[in-house]
């Protein structure tokens, strides 16, 4: 009877373990795809290449803009590029990374800061973000991402 008890106990403690070495494992597998996504994220600016830029987003994503209503679906990361190029004068930034959280399955959300530089490598704007990314065939992509400006805006 002990000896069962000890096997039962002995096989929750490795099934709870593994599930969260697992899961350890797939947020540490989001935090790396999530920093790289990240390194190249303004490089699409500073080329003026949206390709780079539409490949970071989910093609059911959601960009969610201060004061403006919300960028939905597959054509959202090429209208916010172009606006952000074209009218905002985005060239350049960084995204500083403070969480990436989940169950590094199917989604995590990630919290930080942001900064955005013009032409002449200015600061012009600047931030905070949460970004819910979504594991999809191609990689971890941007599923829903919201910002604001820590700038008083008049």
């Amino acid at each position: 009877m002990k000896q069962k008890k000890y096997l039962v106990a002995a096989m929750i403690f490795f099934s709870l373990y593994g599930s969260t070495s697992a899961q350890q494992s797939g947020l540490e597998e989001a935090k790396i795809a999530i920093a790289k996504s990240n390194d190249i994220y303004f490089q699409a600016f500073a080329k003026g290449d949206s390709s780079i830029f539409i490949g970071r987003y989910a093609k059911d994503c959601w960009i969610m803009a201060p004061n403006e209503q919300a960028l939905c679906g597959d054509g959202a990361p090429l209208d916010f590029f172009r606006t952000a190029y074209h009218q905002i004068g985005l060239r350049n930034g960084k995204f500083i990374t403070i969480d990436v959280f989940g169950d590094g399955k199917e989604y995590v959300t990630e919290i930080g800061f942001w900064q955005s530089f013009d032409a002449n490598n200015k600061l012009f704007d600047n931030g905070k973000y949460l970004v819910l990314w979504k594991k999809t065939p191609e990689g971890w992509k941007m599923f829903r991402d919201s910002f604001s400006s820590d700038r008083n805006k008049q």
